[in-house]
């Protein structure tokens, strides 16, 4: 659908643990001297926070066939069906070729929600501890320490230089090109309905929606089978990819990176939600004041 892929490089509604390093055995003949001393070791790592980037739990290993059929099941029935030809099926039931702004909006809205139902529900099926949608925001024992919310911020404020940055050598080499989204346009100026449905769906429902998926389920789970530097990588370009824009795939790349990094490091969901929100919400204003 033609709101899919927004200005500047996204706006898609389309859509460490650290473990104690115990030693092979413990032998009977180090006597009680050496049974205190690792005892004590124990007792002083069971309390010291990961010294690793990531606080992922990795002692919970997942089949990678399960993961991605996972993710192939939702991609190819819930995310492609629903993003792409959602507002065509609308379309046709209302007798409608083209539809009104105001309509448009508030159906993207209902098909976000829809498919953010069906993956949770796609989530539950799994029934696995490690996917459920509360676990992804709940404070991971090593990351308490860790403040979500300054994450977000340090994450935020790097994500916007970083897209600026990439913008500009992208005009450079391949030339500047029209960063706003005229459809987008169109459904913020139509009216409060349409905008507050934009921004319903632009900063809550698709953020939501895209970081349970690929932060909360797939990166957790390859981050189970693999180090969280690949796990990130792998997770990220499954991200970009799912938008379908080859010529935003770098910096959807990028936007997935970091998100991804900022989930590995608090453990908390709510840190790349929050980054993923703020800058769907900072295109949105920029769309609307163009």
């Amino acid at each position: 659908m033609s709101l899919v892929h927004c200005s500047l490089v996204y706006l898609r509604p389309n859509v460490i643990g650290a473990t104690v390093n115990r030693p092979a055995f413990e032998s009977k003949f180090f006597g009680t001297r050496a049974s205190f001393k690792w005892h004590s070791l124990k007792n002083e790592n069971t309390h010291q926070p990961s010294e690793g980037f990531s606080v992922l739990k990795s002692d919970m290993p997942c089949d990678s066939g399960i993961i991605w059929s996972t993710m192939a099941l939702y991609v190819f029935s819930l995310h492609v069906p629903l993003s792409f030809g959602g507002l065509s099926v609308v379309a046709q039931m209302l007798h409608q070729p083209v539809l009104d702004p105001q309509i448009e909006a508030l159906s993207i809205l209902g098909i976000q929600t829809s498919e953010l139902i069906g993956m949770l529900l796609l989530l539950r099926s799994t029934g696995k501890p490690l996917h459920k949608f509360c676990g992804f925001f709940q404070a991971k024992e090593l990351s308490i320490e860790r403040n979500w919310l300054l994450a977000s911020a340090v994450g935020f404020g790097f994500l916007v230089l970083l897209i600026f940055l990439t913008s500009l050598l992208a005009d450079r080499l391949i030339g500047p090109k029209d960063v706003n989204n005229s459809t987008l346009k169109e459904i913020l100026s139509s009216g409060s309905i349409s905008e507050t449905a934009c921004f319903a769906v632009y900063c809550i429902v698709t953020p939501l929606l895209e970081e349970v998926a690929y932060r909360g389920f797939l990166l957790t789970s390859l981050a189970s089978t693999m180090k969280w530097q690949q796990a990130v990588v792998v997770s990220s370009a499954a991200f970009s990819a799912a938008h379908f824009s080859g010529e935003n795939f770098l910096q959807l790349f990028i936007i997935g990176s970091i998100l991804g990094c900022s989930y590995c490091w608090t453990g908390n969901l709510s840190s790349p939600l929050l980054i993923h929100s703020l800058y769907n919400a900072l295109i949105l204003l920029i769309t609307s004041a163009s």
